[in-house]
């Protein structure tokens, strides 16, 4: 479960909230680990890219907006899920990393790949890698879509979002 002083969150507009929708992502720094300055910009990135704009919805259950609280604990994921406007626990699910392991570091070697091709790659190849790059990233928005099926409700772009939060938690730079 959380850390008693977990990193700040960044909180979604309440004007533009509905039922079905995350308005706040609290990371547990104790369980994910301490990054250099670039990754701790990418991951607030990631979690404002996935405020802005997500669909989030737990089956029988409708007082939602809801906060997440990302950590790991014994080499799983977790989702723990509350009300946003009391912080009432609503739910936990733990996802066992093993079946994501392989698709993020997949993605993080393509993206070390595209990286390096930026340098000095011909447009082509650039754009041959990010293809890929979009594509290892859209397989793994469907593996997390499918671990998440029964659990939690989200569309394929939450789920892209919430595959490059969960890459952006495991780079180590």
């Amino acid at each position: 479960m959380p850390d008693p002083s977990p990193a700040p969150s960044q909180a979604a507009s309440p004007e533009t909230t509905s039922r079905n929708q995350l308005v706040s992502v609290v990371i547990d720094e104790v369980s994910i680990g301490r990054s250099g300055p670039s990754i701790d910009h990418e991951r607030q990135v990631a979690i404002h890219d996935l405020l802005e704009e997500n669909t989030f919805a737990l089956p029988g259950h409708d007082r939602g907006p809801y906060a997440l609280y990302l950590s790991v604990v014994e080499r799983r994921l977790v989702f723990d899920v509350r009300e946003a406007s009391s912080d009432d626990p609503v739910v936990a699910h733990m996802l066992a990393l093993s079946p994501l392991r392989r698709a993020v570091k997949d993605y993080h070697l393509i993206c070390d790949s595209y990286y390096e091709a930026i340098k000095s790659a011909s447009p082509r190849q650039i754009e041959a890698i990010d293809m890929g790059r979009r594509g290892l990233h859209d397989d793994g928005s469907r593996l997390l879509m499918d671990r998440l099926d029964g659990k939690i409700a989200i569309d394929f772009e939450t789920a892209r979002r919430l595959f490059t939060l969960v890459c952006v938690l495991h780079w180590k730079g």
